[in-house]
């Protein structure tokens, strides 16, 4: 029978009424419009890829901090903005790790204030300690 044939409404109770023209519900014995168990979901799909997006993000929050405290040294034009770009993204996708996403935040953000400085110091985008 194709799927199209008839409609399953779930109830707060989690079964499913089976509606539609003639049609029959998935079990053989059963009459249109009997309540039949709902379809389970695949255990742990849910779990599993929540699991990864958390790590994923979790990645994020310490490469952000990393990047923006390397970023102070050296590369501060490319390190400072991928810190902050790689912040957000870990805080919109609720980072555990929230205090070190927020540090990449504010190291990517320095970065940029130390690159603002040099530049307007020097009048170039160059490290210059000599005199």
């Amino acid at each position: 029978m194709p799927l199209t044939d008839f409609a399953c409404r779930v109830t707060d109770s989690g079964t499913c009424t089976v509606t539609g023209s003639g049609a029959a519900s998935p079990d053989a014995g059963a009459a249109p419009g009997a309540p039949v168990p709902a379809p389970s979901p695949v255990a742990g799909t849910d779990a599993a890829v929540s699991r990864a997006v958390g790590r994923e993000a979790d990645g994020l929050a310490v490469a952000s901090f990393v990047l923006g405290l390397v970023g102070l040294l050296v590369f501060n034009v490319l390190l400072g903005p991928t810190a902050i770009v790689m912040a957000l993204l870990a805080l919109a996708r609720r980072t555990r790790r929230r205090g070190r996403a927020l540090l990449g935040l504010a190291l990517g953000v320095a970065d940029l204030v130390v690159l603002a400085v040099l530049v307007t110091g020097n009048g170039a985008i160059a490290w210059d300690f000599g005199g």
